[in-house]
């Protein structure tokens, strides 16, 4: 396939530069933010806790590197729900029919929300108590 043909089927958007593309991706980052918490449950609730974990981490005795790993380990956590998310819904969007595959990919999202919430866990525990 010449590769003209491969650039004709790209976004329109794709082409936007400079402060316009930075203006358009804060905006759809702000939509998918608001999707999230409007459409997941898991998601708006590890917005709350992080709401009083981050606090918290910022109160609690800890050195500054210790203070960031925590913050980090919570933040860790909701960006890999949105990613979670995101191969659900396209997921989803494909068929909602019963699929190995399909099962697999949502499994494989779930398991690596489960290791950042035990990631979380582990480095809390080591500031604190390490």
């Amino acid at each position: 396939m010449p590769i003209f043909a491969i650039a004709m089927n790209e976004s329109p958007f794709k082409g936007k530069t400079g402060i316009t593309r930075v203006w358009n991706a804060f905006h759809y980052s702000m939509a998918g933010l608001a999707a999230a918490y409007r459409n997941e449950d898991a998601f708006r609730q590890e917005v709350w806790l992080a709401a009083v974990l981050v606090p918290l981490a910022l109160w609690l005795p800890a050195s500054g590197i210790g203070k960031a790993l925590m913050i980090a380990s919570v933040l860790l956590v909701i960006l890999v729900e949105l990613v979670n998310s995101a191969v659900e819904a396209a997921v989803d969007r494909i068929s909602f029919e019963q699929h190995h595959l399909a099962k697999r990919a949502k499994d494989i999202g779930s398991a690596a929300v489960f290791v950042a919430l035990v990631n979380a866990v582990v480095v809390w525990g080591l500031v604190l108590f390490g």
